[in-house]
């Protein structure tokens, strides 16, 4: 078995944190920004603020209607989510349990489409969603985000269904529980930590998507988040202080979310590599 020795782990540790410290820079930036006025990220970008003040965030949240923003992202996010997970997981336990004709056809057809990305058919998506009446509203988001999540998911969860035994739900069988019942409450308990992987990569896909609300969204009161912001870019200035709390209010989210289910995102991660 293969040892580093006590300078070799030094240097590797040391480019760790390095490279940690290039990446969170940014952010960091961004975060103590978000206390400044605009003449003091001018002044001193890379300085701490002379004076700590909520003012910007509370000027984004209420006068920029960023409240209304953040409520339709945390909507839309987690009806995305909860779409995707139940349709892909029960697409991925028939397929990874199931013989029938035309089983393989039909996960080539799904694994299609991680080849062809969503954006390539906007036109007759946008065509559909206003055929269906759905343009500006929050509904033609939940489809869009949905049916572009099920792929992937689909894809990754039926190699986790494929892992557990047989035998477990044949017990389960013999003992009179039906086929959705097996589903719900002995496969999906199993996968949690495939579940929770599944539903980071979306949760961060669907939070900080841009293109599509830009495309079927039109009501300032429904805009997400990503599209909110485009607010304070005016056509002669830029309010930077609101632009910056914005992002921190924006980026919250995705960090609490993570923290949460970060041990089983990357049980996940460790099982998916082991697969």
């Amino acid at each position: 078995m293969f040892r580093l020795n006590t300078l070799q782990k030094t240097v590797i540790l040391t480019i760790l944190i390095i490279w940690a410290l290039v990446n969170l820079f940014p952010l960091g930036v961004m975060v103590v920004s978000g206390f400044k006025t605009t003449r003091e990220i001018f002044l001193s970008p890379f300085s701490f603020p002379a004076h700590w003040s909520f003012k910007s965030y509370k000027e984004a949240w209420s006068v920029a209607n960023f409240s209304t923003y953040f409520k339709n992202s945390i909507i839309v996010t987690i009806v995305s989510i909860t779409a995707t997970l139940f349709i892909a997981s029960m697409a991925a336990y028939v397929l990874a349990r199931f013989e029938f004709p035309g089983r393989r056809a039909l996960y080539l057809f799904i694994l299609a489409g991680l080849v062809l990305p969503v954006r390539l058919a906007i036109i007759p998506i946008f065509l559909l969603i206003r055929k269906l009446g759905l343009s500006n509203t929050l509904v033609s988001l939940y489809i869009v985000y949905t049916a572009g999540g099920i792929s992937f998911s689909t894809f990754l969860l039926t190699n986790f269904f494929k892992s557990i035994p047989m035998d477990i739900e044949d017990a389960a069988r013999i003992d009179g529980a039906s086929y959705f019942r097996v589903y719900w409450q002995i496969h999906l308990p199993l996968l949690r930590p495939a579940l929770a992987t599944v539903t980071v990569f979306n949760f961060i896909r669907v939070w900080n998507d841009f293109f599509f609300p830009l495309i079927f969204i039109n009501d300032n009161t429904k805009k997400t988040i990503p599209l909110g912001i485009q607010n304070f870019f005016g056509e002669y200035s830029i309010q930077w202080d609101l632009l910056f709390a914005g992002l921190n209010i924006a980026v919250i989210p995705i960090i609490i979310f993570f923290i949460i289910l970060s041990k089983q995102f990357i049980g996940g991660l460790t099982e998916g590599a082991i697969k």
